[in-house]
């Protein structure tokens, strides 16, 4: 695995971490949660191509 998109999902967590934080001092809280799953989407989007690489990688070990 590269390491540039370990950067970018740690980049986004630290980004959503602060974001979090911002809102939660603000009094919106139910907006919170809604960044927390907004970045869990955008990382969970950046590794689906990287998890279908890995399942054609484990077809073609298995010759399945």
């Amino acid at each position: 695995m590269e390491v540039e998109i370990i950067f970018k999902i740690a980049a986004i967590g630290i980004i959503v971490a602060v974001i979090n934080q911002l809102l939660s001092r603000s009094g919106r809280e139910e907006y919170t949660m809604i960044t927390t799953v907004a970045g869990l989407i955008i990382v969970l989007m950046m590794l689906l191509p990287r998890i279908g690489e890995l399942f054609r990688y484990i077809r073609s070990v298995f010759d399945i």
